[in-house]
């Protein structure tokens, strides 16, 4: 089965589009070092929780929107030779630096697929 690397983000509502820009363009950086695909969501129906939720993870301000985002690869192998790339890639890097998200709030993690439908 894939391997998944998942994030949850909040960007500035008024920076969703600088957002999506650069997210298309890292996406095609990701799948020329071997993603199998890319997506990123953002929030439509996610309601501020009581105890948890979206927005309470990532402390998401007034101005932010939770984007819930995962790209798929072939084995664990490929996603961790693609990260070790992508931090070398100069254009990844000057993404990076226009971001519209503060990035000591981002949760990400990687999974192994148990089921896939």
């Amino acid at each position: 089965m894939d391997y998944v690397d998942g994030f949850i983000i909040a960007v500035k509502k008024d920076r969703i589009e600088d957002y999506k820009r650069i997210a298309e363009e890292s996406a095609q950086i990701f799948k020329e070092l071997g993603a199998l695909s890319v997506v990123e969501c953002v929030a439509d129906d996610v309601p501020y929780g009581k105890l948890t939720s979206f927005p309470r993870a990532v402390m998401a301000e007034e101005d932010e929107i939770v984007v819930f985002s995962w790209i798929t690869y072939p084995s664990r192998e490929v996603r961790d030779e693609a990260n070790t790339r992508m931090m070398e890639n100069e254009k990844m890097a000057a993404a990076m630096n226009e971001m519209p998200v503060d990035g000591k709030r981002m949760i990400f993690g990687g999974f192994k697929q148990i089921v896939s439908a």
